[in-house]
């Protein structure tokens, strides 16, 4: 039983892992396109 109760910990974790990276890139590409956007307007 605590094996169980391990292995779902551990996949817990990495699931909230990976939707910490995710939010981190999408904050990064966001500001990517905020970029272009303006460099597109200085044309």
């Amino acid at each position: 039983m605590t094996y169980l109760l391990m292995g779902y910990s551990v996949i817990f974790t990495l699931i909230a892992g990976y939707t910490v990276i995710l939010g981190k890139r999408q904050k990064q590409i966001e500001k990517e396109i905020q970029q272009l956007e303006e460099w597109k307007s200085e044309l």
